[in-house]
Formats: C-alpha cells, structure tokens, sequence
C-alpha cells in the first residue's frame, strides 16, 4: 500500500534514545509495537477496570480489551487515510498503559495526592512506564521506542502546554518530543479511535448492566436511524441481536464521518510537519457528529457513570487508594524491597508511591489494601 506524503515513514524517523542495530525482517514501528505487545505494562491492563471492576463480570470491557478494540478501530481509519497503520496501532496499544487501577477515578485519586508533588496524569505516566519503569533489557531503562511512538504516547490528545506533569517533564528534559505541536496523523487517529471505542462499547456495557435500555436509546441522536434500520431490515428480532446490530452501526457510522472529515481535514498536506505545525488537529470527527456524540456522552453521564452502583463503587476505590498512597507515604518500609528509595524528601517519596500504586491492577491493590490491614482487618 503507498502511504501518503504526510504519513510517519519509518525510514525517516527521528531515531531511538539509545542507539541499537536495526531488525532484519521488523520496520522500527513493527518493533515498537511488539515491545509494548511484550511489557509487562502490557499484560496488566488484563485487570484493570475501564468503567466496571474486575469482579463485576466477566463480559465488561477492561482496560485490556478496550485496548485491543481501538487498536482494531485505529488500524481500519489508518489505512483508509493512507497513514502508517504500524505507527498508528503501536500508540494505541500504549495509549492507557499509564492508566493506575480502577479507571478514571485511580486517576482522579493520584491526582489529588500528586497535586503538591509535581501532578499526575496518564499520558506522561505512560511516557515513564516506556521509558523508565519497564526494566527488562540489558541496554537501558524502557523499552527505547522511537522518537515518533513516544511523541504519540505523549501528544495523541493534543499539544502539551501549560503545567506539564513531572513525569513528562523530565523526559521531555532530556529527549525533547516537541510538546507544543501536535502529534503525527497517526497518533490523531489513536486518539479518536479511543473516542470511538469508548463511546460505542459503554453503550454496550450500559445495556448489558441494565442501567437503561435499547428503548431509551431510540430517543438519541445516530441511535434513532440505527436502531430504526435494524427493525425495518429484521422484524421482531432477538433482543441481544438486535443492541448488536444496532451498536455496530453506530459503530461504523463513527469511522465514516472520521474518515471523510479527514481526508477534507488532509487535503493539501504535504509533510507529517505540515501535520504537526497545523492550527488544528487534522483527524477529527465532523461538528456536526461531534454535537450528536456529546448528547450520547451526556446520556451516558448521567445514565452510567453518575448511576448509583458505579458511584458506590468509586467510592470504594477511592477509598482503596487514598489508603494505600497515604499509608505508604507515612511508612515507607511498608513498600517492597525492590520499591525502596533511599531518600528524605516526600516529593521523592510521593511520586515513587505514585509509580507502584499506578501499576498496580485493581485485583493487587484491592488485596494490598487487605494486607496491610487498612480494610479493619488483621494485617498479614
């Protein structure tokens, strides 16, 4: 397939942190996107919570199967935009790597901890796990990625400006990736397909908890049409059948107006710096579909997210976490051996707790909540 002139061409990258010999059968994005594949990062995502935890059902998304949806999701919109699909999948892959347990309210809490310690947030833990923490190889620190990956892991939502998180900061120090730009095409297109991932399997999610129904959704924007095309082409259809094929098409009615935004978006673009010099991002959903989504994302606001099982459930990990943060940043000897630092200052200490409670899954933190004796019980 001939890629586009503004497409990240692997041959023209920026390079590696530390300079290594070159595969003889991978291009340096097909080995950017087996390391993330092969960390441990990687595999913990398998017990993260994306919205339910992990003990609330076998059939929820997690952060891993999330995962692997926007991958499948950026790979389709990649190629149809003529973009380097390896490029593309590797920052999807890696794009909720940073992401501590229990979904966004994991986040909420370590930024709240963080906030007098340099701040937290999940792209730049991200850019630390594939940079630092990961410690496998013989080499160096991370998993050496290539300047285009990173930039993408650190820039998929948009230029980086204002407060930058620590985490990216001193990275970003040392190996300059260009934060007020925005990223490659690629990376735009990991982004929304996240966009898209979310918005379609929460729906999903949201109907299998039975927190609404199919019904309900008919009054809302894209699910009208869907939902009407579904019952017109299969009457009385089986119930699970019929959210399925209904989903999908909203589903695809998301690709298509990405794809046909950007290639308007694209048009005249002649380099990946045109991309990254440009006002506005290139891979975009149309307004008027972006207007539609956000009454869906209001509907499930106040449908999904604020329900009363999932703020219970919030609550319960939050408590979780603000327990064991606290706990550890008190008694440091409580963290385990290969997690000491020989250190006097909180800000040290804080954001080394910051990087174990972050990779932590929800199923760890949960028992080293027990462990430790903070849930009432006798501490083993």
């Amino acid at each position: 397939m001939t890629l586009n002139p503004y497409a990240c061409m692997p041959e023209q990258s920026r390079g590696r942190q530390f300079d290594e010999q070159g595969s003889l059968h991978r291009s340096h994005f097909q080995r950017d996107r087996d390391r993330i594949i092969h960390s441990t990062a990687f595999r913990r995502l398998k017990h993260k919570t994306q919205v339910f935890v992990a003990h609330e059902g076998d059939h929820f998304r997690t952060r891993l199967t999330h995962t692997i949806e926007v991958a499948q999701v950026a790979r389709t919109i990649a190629k149809a935009l003529g973009l380097n699909a390896e490029l593309t999948e590797t920052v999807a892959l890696a794009h909720d790597l940073g992401h501590p347990p229990f979904g966004h309210v994991g986040e909420d809490v370590l930024a709240e901890e963080m906030a007098e310690f340099g701040g937290f947030d999940h792209n730049a833990q991200a850019v630390k796990i594939v940079t630092q923490l990961e410690r496998n190889y013989a080499d160096f620190d991370g998993l050496n990625l290539t300047w285009e990956s990173l930039e993408g892991i650190a820039k998929h939502n948009g230029p980086v400006t204002g407060d930058v998180p620590y985490a990216l900061a001193q990275f970003n120090a040392e190996y300059d990736l260009d934060l007020g730009t925005f990223a490659s095409a690629e990376a735009q297109v990991a982004a929304l397909s996240d966009d898209i991932a979310y918005n379609n399997h929460d729906l999903d999610d949201g109907l299998r908890s039975d927190f609404f129904s199919l019904d309900e959704l008919i009054e809302l924007p894209i699910l009208t049409d869907c939902v009407k095309e579904v019952d017109h082409r299969y009457p009385d259809l089986d119930p699970r059948k019929r959210r399925h094929e209904a989903l999908r098409r909203v589903f695809g009615v998301m690709v298509e107006d990405v794809i046909s935004e950007s290639h308007l978006r694209l048009d005249g673009k002649r380099s990946v710096d045109d991309i990254r010099g440009a006002n506005v991002q290139s891979v975009a959903f149309s307004d008027a579909l972006l207007d539609k989504l956000n009454v869906i994302r209001g509907f499930l606001y106040e449908n999904m997210y604020r329900h009363d099982q999932v703020i219970e459930t919030r609550e319960t990990c939050k408590k979780i976490l603000h327990g064991l943060f606290n706990a550890y940043l008190n008694e440091p000897n409580l963290l385990p051996d290969a997690w000491q630092i020989d250190t006097t200052t909180d800000t040290a200490r804080a954001r080394q707790i910051c990087d174990y409670l972050s990779g932590m899954t929800d199923l760890y933190a949960e028992k080293q909540y027990s462990a430790l004796g903070l849930d009432g019980s006798v501490a083993t």
